[in-house]
């Protein structure tokens, strides 16, 4: 989505090292989006190892998405034991 595209470009510069961004074209792409469970776009997801652990479908302000998708938390490093 045109809206959100911008917000997404500024998380992926500012986690730089501790995220890393990835766009899907759903049009060009339909088995990943079917994969993913796409209900609507934009659709933004975050992966660890392998598995989805938060997801935010339509667009919002940057501070909302962060919020909703816990990047801050989901990207500390692990705390040590």
């Amino acid at each position: 989505c045109r809206m959100v595209a911008p917000v997404v470009d500024e998380i992926a510069e500012d986690y730089d090292g501790r995220l890393k961004v990835g766009k899907v074209d759903v049009d060009a792409q339909p088995e990943l989006a079917a994969a993913f469970g796409v209900s609507g776009i934009p659709m933004l997801a975050v992966v660890q190892n392998q598995a989805v652990v938060a997801r935010k479908v339509g667009a919002a302000p940057r501070r909302v998405l962060e919020a909703d998708l816990e990047l801050e938390r989901l990207t500390q490093p692990p705390a040590a034991a």
